[in-house]
């Protein structure tokens, strides 16, 4: 498959929306479109282009309509960048997982953000995105039973 990779905009909100709902999303259970409202899942979306903001997301090259896949860095409200981690929110649409699509959105946004050396992630320490951090070189330096933080060396 065919895809192109481009940042996120402030423009970008609903397809952030519609990300976060594919997260929580699984095959065998399709929660209401408004439970992304609640806040615990919405403080990754709401009022997104504020300071911090910046991500990218993968739409199919020849259907631009079709979405992939999003991976996005948000810093905790009220927090300077240079003092708190970033919390990485990540995505790829069913369907199109194992792909190669997540692989390539966190590289580029690695790639582009280096100078975060630490991540929160909240997501089970079993979730694909954290043994896909490893592989760039973070690991695990704290966690919860719902959030990991990852750290590298820089």
């Amino acid at each position: 498959m065919d895809y192109t990779i481009r940042p996120l905009t402030a423009e970008d909100e609903p397809v952030l929306w519609e990300m976060l709902y594919q997260v929580l999303r699984t095959s065998e259970n399709a929660p209401p479109r408004e439970i992304v409202r609640q806040h615990e899942y919405a403080r990754h979306v709401a009022g997104w282009g504020r300071p911090g903001d910046t991500g990218f997301v993968a739409f199919d090259k020849q259907h631009k309509e079709d979405l992939l896949g999003a991976a996005w860095f948000r810093l905790p409200s009220g927090k300077a960048q240079e003092e708190a981690a970033p919390e990485l929110a990540f995505a790829v649409t069913s369907g199109h997982r194992k792909r190669g699509i997540g692989t390539a959105l966190l590289t580029q946004l690695v790639k582009t953000h280096p100078h975060y050396d630490s991540i929160l992630l909240s997501a089970s320490p079993k979730n694909p995105a954290v043994r896909l951090f490893d592989r760039f070189g973070f690991k695990i330096v704290q966690q919860s039973d719902n959030a990991v933080t990852l750290q590298r060396e820089v």
